[in-house]
């Protein structure tokens, strides 16, 4: 791996020393520590790493998202998030996004939890014993069209307690079954689409909570996903975030951020494309001259060159705005969909300058391409991105 690439145009963002340090930490743990274990890891399939989430968390990397005053690190500014993420997934994009999924938990909690829920919530997740959380919104029938979903959650009273009832079932979900903590979208109001969704917080204890096997996917297989099933699950109406109906807003400043975020994410791996295929360029002989010397070659490293540098600034600008609380949907779409799409081509350049062994488990290439491709499907597929872009012209 190599050190901060030359061209990342920090002039024009000049870092903070406190950012300076939290990516000198992010590369060296990504070096050091996630990049040696991501081969087995890839093989292991439905195993989460947890002795990289420990090591993460006793340094602080899952929790720097967090606001100080729930013992967090304190970088809550999307900018900042973006430049760990980068660095994260240069080492491996699935151990990357895992090593960060508690700040998807904690945007909503943010967004819509009182006081006392942030505190109840948000403190446990940091320290070196900090739990794993997930996020429920996806559903068999349920994906980009989040308004859709079927999930319902009705009012009831168990104990003298006021509450709702959820009834359903959710697909996909990160870290379900891993996770202590869980934040579930559901319909309060079945006929009202957005307006009825309502989320609530869930212990991963709850009476009636069933998790279906791994789900064996073709990438990112440090983050295990599995079906979440809610039988008559009882959330008492202290874990209710927000008001009932309010959870779609939520849901979308969540996937505003987390877009940007995931699209700091596919940069980073298209980065860990890029300087492995020009590594190897440089060394590997063909006709008498390194690859690199070979115009076919040489265009194709500038092409991915070219395509990250537009990426990671796209991602930047869509983070400032946010940061400056500026409306930017469709500025995180485009960054997502730039991104998402360069980790792709980036990825199988790699494969493609490696030729035969980028074909080979014994280069990281290949699985850096099944790894990418999740990027262009979740948090919203290319087409929701292209369809959020043209809304807003």
């Amino acid at each position: 791996m190599a050190d901060l690439p030359a061209d990342l145009p920090t002039e024009l963002c000049p870092l903070t020393p406190e950012q300076s340090d939290i990516v000198d930490l992010t590369r060296t743990f990504a070096r050091e520590r996630i990049r040696p274990r991501a081969h087995d890891v890839d093989e292991d399939d439905t195993v989460t790493p947890r002795d990289l989430w420990r090591a993460a968390a006793e340094v602080g990397i899952t929790g720097f998202m967090l606001p100080e005053e729930y013992g967090g690190g304190g970088f809550t500014d999307v900018f900042t998030q973006c430049l760990v993420q980068e660095e994260l997934c240069v080492g491996d994009l699935g151990i990357g996004n895992l090593l960060c999924s508690n700040g998807f938990f904690a945007d909503p909690v943010l967004a819509l939890g009182t006081e006392e829920q942030k505190r109840t919530w948000l403190t446990p997740l940091t320290g070196p014993d900090t739990p794993m959380t997930a996020l429920a919104t996806t559903e068999p029938e349920a994906g980009s069209d989040a308004a859709s979903i079927r999930t319902t959650a009705a009012p009831a009273t168990r104990e003298g307690r006021r509450g709702y009832l959820l009834r359903g079932q959710k697909a996909w979900i990160s870290n379900a079954g891993e996770a202590g903590q869980y934040v579930v979208f559901a319909k309060t109001d079945p006929a009202a689409r957005a307006r009825g969704v309502t989320a609530f917080l869930l212990r991963g204890d709850a009476e009636g909570l069933r998790f279906g096997a791994p789900m064996r996917k073709m990438g990112q297989r440090a983050i295990v996903c599995r079906e979440i099933f809610l039988d008559e699950v009882f959330v008492p109406e202290e874990d209710r975030l927000g008001a009932e109906g309010a959870g779609f807003s939520g849901l979308m400043r969540t996937f505003d951020i987390s877009r940007v975020v995931l699209g700091a994410a596919a940069t980073g791996v298209a980065r860990a494309a890029f300087e492995y295929a020009t590594a190897y360029a440089k060394e590997r002989e063909q006709f008498g001259k390194p690859l690199v010397e070979h115009q076919a070659v040489a265009f194709r490293l500038a092409d991915m060159r070219r395509r990250i540098a537009e990426s990671r600034l796209a991602t930047w600008r869509a983070a400032k705005r946010l940061d400056a609380g500026l409306d930017a949907t469709a500025e995180a779409a485009m960054a997502k969909l730039s991104a998402s799409e360069t980790a792709a081509w980036c990825t199988w350049a790699a494969v493609q300058t490696l030729g035969g062994w980028g074909y080979s488990r014994e280069h990281p290439v290949e699985r850096w391409m099944r790894d990418a491709k999740l990027e262009e499907i979740e948090e919203g597929t290319s087409d929701i991105m292209r369809l959020i872009i043209s809304r807003s012209l």
